[in-house]
């Protein structure tokens, strides 16, 4: 077996795939920090610096040993630059990292890495994920002949890039054809309990051997920091975060979950993940159970409409749907409008239009099964979700 970097006793690692590199399950995320995402990039406040100074060595004492993060993350790539480097010295050889870019030409991305390189302080990166093939177009122009991909695969042959993977919010058949590629190591995707649309693609990944790194199984994987007390009683004694990571990790194809900690009680709520067994143990299973059947308090829970993808109405209707049995199932309605307003956005990282009366009159009905509402049922999520218009009071 390859030497564990940073192991200690209390985490446990997993081969990440093909790379034979064992990763910490936990992987520290830096999308997070504070003032991360102001502009300019590069200037780092106080108060940056010290949050992500105390996060980084209590991710290390923890044995975390793999850092994620990307250009994308605005200061994020500079404060780790900062804080491994100069103030720490921690050895490059005792951490793998991570990180990520969409540069949409090969010129693009030999700049952006050289950029990445110098803020975070490296001759090299262990992992680098084209971030975010969302779409058949992005698919197309990442990996077509002569473009950012294969420059980042040529990188990897000089020895900057050891390994290079993709991360993805895409729907699953995009996630499939990346996959078949073949031209990655390992892939970013979503996968947890409230969202297992993408079990088929972290299967595909075992079957090719590539490392399957979870992306945001806290946050966009139900805001689980602030459960509904109804999870809460489901999952205890765990927390639901603790359960919800139990639940990724009891599959062996999945091979670290990315967390975006930034105070030390997060570190002390991860230590309860502990040991994470598989198969699991019947209380983690009971879990399972109760969650399950919090299915039967709504009829139509059940329903996720994924043949409705390429609907002529534009709406995200799988998504729309599976709001809806959050809210309904499982009373997490605050989550449910936090990623409900995300679709205002259009772009490819949450794409849909809102089921307002004008989109759902474009409802191509013909392959939804007799029994089920849709319009019906996808116009009651729109009335509650939307955000109120506000409106200037009259004097």
């Amino acid at each position: 077996m390859p030497e564990i970097l940073n192991k200690k006793a209390g985490m446990q690692y997993r081969r990440f795939g093909k790379t034979n590199k064992y990763l910490s399950v936990i992987t520290l995320g830096g999308m997070r920090f504070k003032h991360g995402w102001d502009d300019p990039r590069r200037d780092i406040p106080a108060d940056t610096f010290d949050q992500c100074l105390q996060t980084v060595q209590l991710a290390f004492d923890a044995g975390m040993n793999h850092i994620e993060t990307a250009w994308g993350y605005k200061k994020s790539e500079t404060v780790f630059g900062k804080v491994l480097n100069e103030e720490l010295s921690i050895p490059r050889t005792s951490y793998h990292l991570m990180t990520k870019g969409n540069p949409l030409t090969a010129d693009a991305t030999y700049e952006m890495v050289e950029n990445q390189l110098r803020d975070l302080q490296t001759d090299y990166f262990d992992f680098y994920g084209w971030h975010g093939i969302n779409n058949a177009q992005l698919l197309e122009q990442s990996c077509k002949t002569g473009g950012p991909v294969e420059a980042l695969l040529k990188l990897k042959e000089e020895g900057i890039i050891k390994h290079v993977g993709f991360s993805t919010h895409g729907p699953l058949e995009i996630i499939i054809r990346t996959i078949e590629t073949r031209l990655f190591d390992f892939v970013n995707l979503h996968y947890y309990y409230f969202n297992q649309r993408n079990l088929a693609a972290v299967q595909m990944a075992e079957a090719n051997d590539m490392g399957v790194f979870i992306i945001s199984p806290n946050d966009k994987g139900g805001q689980l920091f602030k459960a509904p007390e109804k999870v809460k009683k489901a999952t205890a004694p765990l927390s639901p975060i603790q359960w919800n990571a139990r639940f990724c990790l009891n599959n062996p194809a999945i091979h670290t979950l990315s967390f975006g900690m930034t105070a030390q009680a997060h570190f002390e709520e991860m230590k309860g993940i502990f040991p994470a067994s598989n198969p699991w143990t019947p209380s983690d299973y009971a879990s399972k159970l109760k969650l399950d059947n919090y299915l039967l308090d709504d009829p139509y829970a059940s329903y996720e409409g994924f043949e409705l993808q390429n609907d002529p109405s534009g709406i995200n209707i799988s998504e729309v749907l599976r709001l809806r049995k959050l809210w309904k199932a499982y009373d997490m309605i605050d989550y449910a409008r936090y990623r409900y307003k995300v679709f205002k956005e259009k772009s490819h990282w949450f794409p849909g239009e809102l089921p307002n009366e004008e989109n759902l009159d474009k409802l191509d009905l013909s392959k939804v099964p007799p029994n089920i509402p849709l319009k019906e049922l996808l116009a009651e999520t729109h009335k509650e979700l939307q955000p109120p218009a506000y409106q200037l009071a009259k004097n």
